[in-house]
């Protein structure tokens, strides 16, 4: 990227579960974001002011579009960033059978318990409550704190028919209102950017967002990319029939993949036509 770019690319070394959990890692990397954004250090690396992104994979697309809404929302910090690049990202806690849960439920590399249980580690919670969030319980109708959050990620109006295919909603009527009393975090927009108000997405930067079909995160990704569009964001969404999670990783000999070079050089296209 920084060759093909002829760019400065700062990797911020967020600190990690177990050493820290949520929202440890969203404090280091706005931190860290604010600091390279002071004048004098973005002359010492010869950096454009005007010509600013934020980037991440999986949970890096978590933290770099909880990044985005944070300054979206700052005076400060408005308009600081002229772009978002968004891999696979992980946005919502709410509902873990949208049609790419339940497709890919088994998939490699993040099977869909994989997943839920990496969300009960980033909180520090119990895994008890894995079974019963697998199937919604947490989100249940009776769990008043979530209802109107489901409402921003009904992938029933979010999806376009070619993704829903003839996949239902599991939609429970009464669960375990226990867990998001003992794990609010889940119902927190930091962890969960897809579910934030349609006034913060509306000022969020240019924004481009990679997904991939054989992916549980999949459906986060497309519908943040239509609540981003009709919050009046413009939005390029990048889809792979043949992509799977981490597929972008895959550029070196001898796991040099077709679709992990694919992705690369689309990402860094973008990169190029828009930062």
């Amino acid at each position: 990227m920084a060759e093909e770019l002829n760019a400065v690319i700062v990797s911020i070394e967020y600190r990690l579960v177990p050493k820290v959990y949520f929202p440890a890692q969203i404090h280091d990397v706005v931190h860290a974001t604010k600091y390279f954004l002071q004048p004098e250090v973005l002359h010492k690396y010869s950096v454009d002011p005007d010509r600013i992104g934020i980037s991440g994979d999986s949970a890096g697309g978590n933290l770099a579009a909880a990044v985005g809404q944070q300054f979206s929302q700052d005076a400060n910090l408005k308009d600081k960033l002229k772009v978002q690049a968004l891999i696979y990202p992980v946005l919502q806690a709410l509902d873990f059978n949208t049609p790419s849960y339940q497709q890919n439920v088994n998939t490699p590399i993040l099977p869909r318990y994989v997943m839920v249980k990496y969300w009960v580690d980033y909180f520090q919670g119990n895994y008890d409550f894995v079974q019963a969030m697998i199937v919604n319980n947490h989100t249940s109708l009776d769990v008043e704190e979530a209802v109107a959050l489901r409402a921003r990620l009904n992938w029933t109006s979010l999806l376009p028919a070619s993704i829903k295919k003839d996949y239902r909603p599991v939609m429970q009527t009464t669960g375990d209102a226990r867990i998001v009393r003992e794990i609010p975090q889940l119902l927190d927009a930091r962890a969960a950017p897809l579910i934030a108000e349609q006034e913060v997405l509306r000022h969020l930067p240019k924004t481009y967002i990679l997904t991939c079909e054989y992916d549980v995160l999949r459906d986060d990704g497309i519908m943040y990319a239509k609540r981003l569009e009709s919050a009046g964001v413009e939005v390029t969404l990048d889809h792979y029939e043949d992509g799977f999670h981490g597929c972008m990783i895959f550029t070196s000999w001898p796991t040099n993949f077709s679709v992990g070079i694919r992705t690369r050089n689309s990402y860094i296209k973008w990169l190029d036509q828009n930062l």
